[in-house]
C-alpha cells in the first residue's frame, strides 16, 4: 500500500513457468497489497506453480489472446479493491523491482499512467533487444508521436502502472485481444487525456522470455500506425473509431469486470 493505495500486481501468463517465480520474488512486497496471474491455457505448469506460490490465480479455459488476458487482468484486479494496478510480464523480461517507483509516481496524483520504456537510458540493445525491432520500435514511435502529438519514448512497453480510475474510464472492451491492445490502450489514453509519465526500464531477452515471431511482429506494427492514423483522423473530426467510443459495455465497469471474470 502507498499513501492508502491498494497496489495489485497483474501477471498476463502464458507458459511461464520457467520464470514466473524469480519474477514473483522480485516483487516488492512490503508495498504490493494483490498479486494476481491470470493464465491464458498454458501447456506447462504454470498454474500449478502460482498456486504453490500463494498467487490469486485465474485460468482461461480457452486461450483469449494477449489483450484478452490482460482485460481479464484488469478486471479482476478492479473487483478486488485495487486503486494502483501495475502489469508485469511473468516472464522476467522487465524488472520486477520498479514496482514501486512506478506505483508511487500514480499515488503521487503526477500521473493517471506510467510505462517503463526499454527505450530511455539506452538499455534496449545491451539487454538484447534484436537489432530490427530496435529500429521498428523507434520507427513507429516516432511515427505514433507525430500523428498523435505525443512525446513518448516508447509505444511498446508491456511494463505500465495504472489508476483505478483511468481503468474505469478507457472503453477497455473495445480494444483488440491480440497483442495491439496495448498500443491500442496508450492511443485511448491520449484520447481521454490521461497524464502519462515514463521511467526507464533495463530489460532482459533470452530464450524464456517472450517475443512476438517477424510476421506478428509485421502485422503488430501495421495495427499499431492504424490507430495512430484513427486517432489523427477521429480529432480532425473526419472519421470515428470504435476504440474510442463509449457507453454500456465497453469499460470496466462493475457489470461488465464481472461478464468477464463470469467467462473465464
Amino acid at each position: 500500500m502507498i499513501d492508502g493505495r491498494k497496489v495489485a500486481v497483474v501477471l498476463p501468463a502464458y507458459n511461464a513457468a520457467k520464470t514466473l517465480q524469480q519474477t514473483y520474488e522480485e516483487l516488492p512486497h512490503d508495498i504490493v497489497d494483490d498479486v494476481i496471474l491470470t493464465d491464458d491455457k498454458s501447456s506447462d505448469e504454470t498454474i500449478a506453480l502460482a498456486k504453490k506460490l500463494g498467487i490469486h490465480t485465474l485460468a482461461h479455459t480457452r486461450n483469449k489472446g494477449y489483450g484478452g488476458n490482460q482485460k481479464s487482468c484488469y478486471a479482476a484486479a478492479l473487483a478486488r479493491g485495487a486503486d494502483i494496478v501495475v502489469m508485469v510480464h511473468p516472464d522476467y523480461q522487465y524488472s520486477p523491482r520498479l514496482v514501486s517507483a512506478m506505483a508511487s509516481m500514480i499515488a503521487s496524483d503526477h500521473y493517471d499512467a506510467v510505462f517503463a520504456s526499454r527505450i530511455l537510458g539506452n538499455g534496449a540493445l545491451k539487454g538484447g533487444m534484436p537489432v530490427y525491432k530496435y529500429i521498428a520500435n523507434r520507427f513507429l514511435t516516432a511515427t505514433q508521436n507525430l500523428l498523435m502529438g505525443q512525446k513518448l519514448s516508447e509505444y511498446h512497453t508491456g511494463y505500465r502502472a495504472w489508476s483505478r480510475e483511468a481503468l474505469e474510464k478507457l472503453p477497455l472492451m473495445n480494444c483488440s485481444d491480440d497483442f495491439v491492445f496495448d498500443n491500442q490502450m496508450i492511443t485511448q489514453a491520449a484520447w481521454f487525456g490521461l497524464r502519462m509519465g515514463e521511467i526507464s526500464c533495463p530489460t532482459r531477452y533470452f530464450e524464456e522470455a517472450s517475443s512476438i515471431n517477424f510476421w506478428r511482429s509485421s502485422v503488430y506494427g501495421i495495427g499499431c500506425l492504424q490507430s495512430a492514423a484513427q486517432y489523427r483522423l477521429a480529432k480532425l473530426g473526419l472519421m470515428k473509431a470504435a476504440i474510442f467510443e463509449t457507453g454500456a459495455e465497453r469499460t470496466l465497469d462493475e457489470p461488465t469486470r464481472q461478464a468477464v471474470l463470469a467467462s473465464l
